[in-house]
């Protein structure tokens, strides 16, 4: 079997104490039709010294500013040659044999490939698996995005467009529920394909995403009630995770995913 050429896209902006590790991850998958692709926000601490230190390595690097997180993954994915199209945040780990797993399942009739995440608290030691959602309904109120467990065709991409520019937070959400709604293909791989470091804009406040929420489920079909019946609900797991939180950072993970630990 011809493996399809898998191109990896790594957004950074002054991750110089994890890009590293995640470069490392990559290049280490021996997976011979491979593409890395690195877009680099105008970093200004030692990232591009990091990069230049695996040039030969890289296929692609952009380093410039950009308009937030969603313009430089379209920017990547606008560099891609490869058939199937993964997405590795600078502060993440792409596991042993993920690039494998993911051609090992390429059939050339699926449009979107989903493995499972590693959740990693690297300063408590929490591991646990989270398996990806394959339904993405109008109000999602339970949906597993793992986008670093998510491969896309470069031809789904191509015909059904990128990341929302508008979007900070919920991009990901937004793109595979648009790819959804839309008809594509989705194919759960039961692999754990990357190790998500728990943290960064995912920690961010309910009440600074509140627009943002709004936005997207007015712009996925919904209308108001549902936006306001979604936001309450976030709002009140919210206050559940806070009050969890009292018995430990980890606990809520804990329970969530108590059948399901790494």
């Amino acid at each position: 079997m011809t493996l399809p050429k898998i191109s990896i896209i790594t957004i950074c902006y002054n991750s110089e104490k994890t890009l590293a590790e995640a470069i490392e991850s990559v290049l280490a998958q021996d997976y011979p039709a491979l593409e890395l692709i690195i877009i680099d926000g105008g970093s200004t601490d030692g990232s591009l010294d990091i990069i230049n230190r695996y040039r030969q390595q890289i296929a692609v690097v952009v380093s410039e500013k950009d308009k937030g997180i969603s313009d430089a993954f379209n920017k990547g994915i606008h560099q891609a040659s490869g058939e199937l199209i993964g997405i590795l945040n600078s502060d993440d780990i792409m596991l042993p044999g993920a690039l494998h797993h993911i051609a090992e399942q390429y059939d050339g009739a699926t449009d979107v490939y989903r493995g499972n995440m590693l959740l990693w608290n690297a300063d408590t030691g929490l591991k646990v698996i989270e398996k990806p959602s394959l339904r993405f309904p109008r109000i999602p109120f339970i949906i597993h995005v793992c986008h670093g467990g998510t491969f896309i065709t470069r031809e789904a991409y191509r015909k059904h467009g990128g990341y929302d520019i508008q979007m900070k937070y919920m991009m990901d959400l937004d793109l595979l529920t648009r790819f959804y709604n839309q008809g594509l293909r989705f194919k759960h791989i039961d692999a754990e394909i990357e190790a998500f470091r728990i943290g960064g804009v995912t920690n961010s406040p309910l009440r600074a995403k509140r627009e943002e929420i709004r936005y997207f489920i007015l712009k996925n079909g919904g209308n108001k009630i549902q936006y306001y019946i979604y936001y309450t609900a976030l709002w009140m797991q919210d206050a559940l995770k806070r009050l969890l939180n009292l018995f430990g950072e980890d606990f809520k993970r804990k329970l969530r995913y108590r059948h399901q630990s790494a």
